[in-house]
């Protein structure tokens, strides 16, 4: 079996430079925040530990999802709204709940090799470049560098065949950082642009999902029946799949970053209406077989 466990390194290095910063050069955010994600990551982590060890109860790892995430979510910033027309207390409770979901869906999501890769890195990278545009506070930019330069250095561990995979230490504690820079990047007025980022990762789970709970499937069962997972049956080897997923990335981060650029309401649906055909398409193609090489697409 491939050993699990290279997300320890993955998030301490990421909280040893965020740690730092911090301390350096300081922050606008409020320490009671800063302490909150730090103490909600380390708890994630080591639930995952103790899960890649001994599996749990799905109960029970939810239950300490759901404390971790509501942690972060009570020491949000005030000036932080998505929706200033919805009140505080239901807006704060839908951030709770789709936190919970994104932490999720990116340990659903790291099911073959390099996929954690070609997801995170590219949702971080464009999150730094989102700083530099004035889209987030400076630390939430550098904290977005680390996890980007820590999911780098483990690449070469993960890639085909890999050597190393996260385990739910790694791929929990990512879900929950990940999914606060996002909600810190949508509290200031870039909402499109923080759904565009990992839309990919959104749209394949949640579709899944949905498909299992229509048919009555136990959600915390393992499967394979993500679009990533079913392209391999449907003849795709890991390289083509990982690398339609980094293009449909790099196109993503691209719509968001003239989002920010160019703050006007037309752009914004634009680049959400795009980004949704370019999802759609990578999906489309991983539904259905891929014709052997040298053979046409289309018989006439």
């Amino acid at each position: 079996p491939t050993p699990q466990g290279g997300g320890i390194a993955v998030i301490a290095a990421t909280l040893v430079t965020f740690g730092a910063a911090y301390a350096i050069g300081g922050s606008t955010l409020a320490s009671s925040q800063l302490l909150a994600v730090i103490a909600a990551t380390v708890g994630l982590a080591l639930l995952g530990m103790t899960d890649d060890i001994r599996p749990l109860a799905a109960g029970l790892r939810l239950a300490v999802q759901a404390l971790a995430v509501a942690l972060v979510v009570a020491t949000l910033p005030d000036d932080v709204r998505i929706v200033s027309a919805v009140p505080l207390a239901i807006e704060r409770a839908a951030i709770a709940v789709g936190l919970v979901w994104f932490v999720n869906l990116v340990n659903f999501m790291d099911g073959i090799d390099w996929m954690s890769v070609a997801e995170i890195v590219p949702v971080t990278g464009g999150l730094a470049v989102l700083t530099a545009l004035g889209a987030l506070p400076p630390l939430g930019g550098l904290v977005a560098l680390a996890l980007c330069g820590a999911m780098l250095g483990f690449a070469p561990f993960n890639r085909p065949v890999a050597r190393l995979f996260l385990g739910d230490v790694g791929s929990l504690p990512i879900g929950l950082l990940t999914g606060w820079l996002l909600v810190l990047l949508a509290g200031r007025g870039h909402l499109v642009a923080a759904l565009l980022l990992p839309l990919y990762y959104i749209a394949d789970a949640t579709i899944t999902l949905g498909r299992r709970l229509a048919k009555g499937e136990r959600l915390w069962e393992a499967h394979r029946t993500h679009f990533y997972q079913r392209a391999l049956t449907h003849g795709f080897d890991v390289g083509q799949v990982i690398g339609r997923v980094v293009l449909a990335n790099v196109v993503l981060l691209l719509l968001a970053a003239a989002t920010v650029a160019v703050p006007d309401p037309i752009v914004a649906g634009l680049a959400l209406a795009a980004g949704i055909a370019v999802v759609t398409f990578v999906l489309a193609q991983f539904s259905r077989p891929r014709p052997p090489r040298g053979s046409p697409h289309r018989v006439r």
